[in-house]
């Protein structure tokens, strides 16, 4: 598989990474089970076949145990933790934790740093590549987060900082404090939640500015950035057979046309774009992953991508 850059000068990295949201379904305090296990050996050995390696987590799935079914797969094997970029996120806590608590989100210097060292106890491992914030706190000190970035870094407990679904202007005020480069940012991005790139041609015009967050896509290419796309299959929304959506029916006809799946072309529609989009692909399912890795082998003409984009529009460009 082809290789990116994240950032200017950090870590080389796989066109296309695996999401591990999924590994675990189970959000409370039920065991994690065998199936799980099996399930999650055959999506890593998938993945590394294909070219992946980029490992994207958070400390919140599956309340933790998405990133134990990962670590016990690689106490298993230590040997592939040098073939791997292990990324995860923090700073959203769950309500009634404590209790009496609501769901919030915390970059404060004693969660980043707390937040890491349970991800490392979970993983199993002694440093991950990336860490990012994962969703923005208005409360938020940069100072603070800053000072967390330096310590986690010093100890040689994170590589590398990023976020994910931050707008421009709230990593410009991040930036302003922070020592490291941030190298990515995380977004909803697919065929279907194609706002922060139809947002382009939409300049002036009276439906213009649908994703509340302008010139985002710019702005991260500007400051080397990488975006990285989550849900960019869309949570499976093109995968049916019905006739009468005119996205699915020129997803299939264009499929065919590459000899590919449908996966493929949703993802070759992103790495189209010259801004470097990563998709984080979170399926569960090895076959699918396979298929969707196709997308790598795909370049789409601009006559299809544009044909693509105003199918989910259901309108022309202006």
């Amino acid at each position: 598989m082809q290789k990116l850059t994240l950032g200017h000068d950090g870590p080389t990295a796989s066109r296309i990474a695996l999401g591990c949201m999924h590994l675990s379904r189970a959000w409370d305090a039920t065991p994690l089970t065998n199936e799980e296990r099996r399930n999650t050996q055959a999506l890593l050995e998938t993945a590394l076949t294909h070219g992946i390696n980029l490992f994207d987590h958070a400390d919140i799935y599956a309340r933790g145990k998405s990133e134990r079914l990962f670590g016990e797969a690689l106490r298993a094997a230590p040997e592939l933790r040098r073939n791997m970029l292990l990324q995860s996120k923090c700073g959203i806590r769950f309500a009634d934790d404590p209790p009496d608590t609501p769901q919030r989100y915390d970059f404060s210097f004693d969660h980043i740093t707390a937040s890491v060292d349970g991800i490392l106890s979970r993983l199993g491992v002694d440093y991950i590549d990336i860490l990012l914030l994962h969703r923005p706190d208005p409360l938020a000190q940069p100072e603070e987060v800053a000072r967390a970035f330096d310590d986690l870094h010093a100890a040689g407990k994170v590589r590398h900082f990023g976020v994910s679904n931050h707008s421009a202007g709230q990593i410009s005020l991040l930036q302003k404090h922070l020592r490291q480069p941030l190298v990515a940012n995380q977004l909803e991005l697919s065929l279907h939640h194609h706002h922060l790139i139809s947002e382009g041609i939409l300049v002036n015009q009276p439906d213009g500015n649908a994703a509340h967050a302008a010139g985002l896509l710019d702005f991260c290419r500007l400051h080397d950035i990488r975006v990285q796309a989550w849900a960019p299959l869309a949570g499976g929304r093109f995968a049916g057979d019905a006739d009468d959506d005119p996205v699915t029916v020129l997803l299939r006809k264009l499929a065919d046309a590459h000899g590919v799946a449908v996966e493929a072309i949703l993802l070759a529609w992103l790495l189209r774009h010259p801004a470097g989009i990563q998709p984080i692909v979170g399926t569960t399912n090895p076959a699918r992953l396979a298929a969707s890795c196709a997308a790598d082998t795909v370049e789409l003409s601009r006559e299809d991508w544009y044909a693509l984009l105003t199918a989910a529009r259901g309108v022309k460009v202006p």
